[in-house]
């Protein structure tokens, strides 16, 4: 029996090469002659991350997937001297010329890592011409060491939790096979208390599946990560959401963001929800990228009842 958390066959494969030649795994699906909405993936996950909100949007949109570098189906660095956001921002833009015709616009949404691959692109040329929107999701700009939650402030003195935090985002050490005390610590580092068995499943699945020397090479950008500079010149409307008990990049990143984007339209916090949102609650991303499409992409309409499942679903939507 298929879960909503099991990989969508997507409806073409296609790759793109970046700046450097490192090629790149894309996955369409949806329709081909719908609004388009690109989706970007974060840390230590793959396009799997995407499968309910595929499975939600796919009549009404086309979806193109990408696996970062490092991550899923996608190569690794082509260079050996580490990881960087400008090449986060290389692959963006060969995404999306590999994917749009000119002049074509699209949403762009990001999770986590995802989210700072769109900032960290903010004024690449084919950013400009593409983005008619963006969606940031779970996601910060800067300080990620000092701000990260996984260790409550109570247990340790605050130069402690910076390195041993530090220490989570850089190990090279295996994860090992999905066992039942890895999802529990999964659950507790990065999803929220009422996260199903299934949703907890599908995270331990793309988590352990990334390669050791990528997450590590990844995870060391993350703990230096700065992109305060590029937030202002993501100019296009620009919404933000995050989870409540989110500990990897609290609300704190989402309101900092908010307040630097020159065209924020609003904040949505996510009740009880943590750094997994797309798939800890993917009806309500959903309904923010229907609403995004709606009001920023040309032959997009959000169908009756996205607001009010919005609220009814608890969503806790502030504007900025």
């Amino acid at each position: 029996m298929t879960t909503l958390y099991e990989a969508v066959q997507p409806r073409r494969t296609l790759t793109a090469v970046s700046a450097d030649g490192t090629r790149l795994n894309v996955e369409e699906y949806g329709r081909s002659d719908a609004p388009p909405v690109v989706l970007a993936h974060g840390w230590t996950c793959s396009t799997l991350l995407w499968a309910p909100v595929v499975r939600a949007l796919a009549s009404d949109f086309r979806l193109i997937a990408y696996d970062q570098r490092g991550h899923g189906l996608s190569g690794s660095s082509a260079v050996r001297e580490g990881y960087d956001t400008s090449m986060l921002a290389d692959d963006l833009e060969a995404v999306l010329e590999t994917t749009l015709s000119k002049g074509e616009r699209a949403l762009l949404v990001g999770h986590s890592m995802g989210g700072m691959t769109i900032m960290a692109a903010s004024d690449r040329p084919a950013v400009r011409e593409h983005a008619a929107a963006v969606l940031l999701v779970s996601t910060g700009g800067s300080r990620l060491v000092r701000t990260t939650q996984v260790l409550p402030p109570r247990l340790s003195a605050r130069w402690l939790r910076d390195v041993l935090h530090r220490q989570i985002l850089v190990s090279r050490l295996p994860l090992g096979p999905v066992t039942p005390a890895a999802k529990a610590a999964l659950k507790y580092g990065v999803m929220g208390p009422g996260s199903s068995p299934e949703q907890v499943a599908s995270c331990a699945r793309m988590v352990h599946a990334c390669r050791p020397r990528q997450r590590s090479e990844w995870g060391k950008v993350l703990a230096a990560l700065d992109l305060d500079t590029q937030v202002p010149k993501l100019t296009a409307p620009t919404a933000v959401i995050v989870g409540t008990v989110d500990k990897l990049t609290p609300k704190v990143h989402t309101y900092r963001i908010a307040a630097a984007l020159p065209h924020c339209v609003g904040v949505t916090e996510l009740p009880g929800r943590g750094h997994m949102t797309p798939l800890e609650d993917a009806s309500s991303v959903e309904a923010a990228i229907r609403g995004m499409a709606s009001d920023h992409l040309t032959g997009a309409a959000a169908p009756e009842g996205v607001a009010g499942r919005m609220a009814a679903d608890g969503v806790e939507e502030k504007s900025a």
